[in-house]
């Protein structure tokens, strides 16, 4: 299994704990965390299903690279980090 983790950033708009999925792709992946958790979906893609501007992923601490189709693979075992950029001055 994968273990899905959400920043605290990101949680003060949706309460999601970390959930587990199945290896695959990203969007295989975040597509089970939806289903658990639907109202996630609007803050980490936006209209064409692409990766939001200020949302980056992490497969055990790396950036992702296809932010447009996610089509990452997450390994058996993988951590996925989601979290929000953050701004100001």
């Amino acid at each position: 299994m994968v273990q899905v983790n959400f920043t605290p950033n990101l949680q003060r708009h949706v309460t999601v704990p970390a959930l587990t999925a199945a290896p695959g792709t990203l969007r295989s992946v975040l597509n089970e965390v939806f289903a658990v958790q639907p109202a996630l979906r609007s803050y980490v893609l936006d209209d064409q299903e692409a990766l939001r501007k200020h949302v980056s992923i992490f497969i055990d601490g790396t950036q992702i690279a296809d932010r447009r189709t996610l089509s990452d693979e997450v390994a058996d075992g993988a951590e996925v980090w989601v979290m929000q950029a953050l701004s100001g001055g």
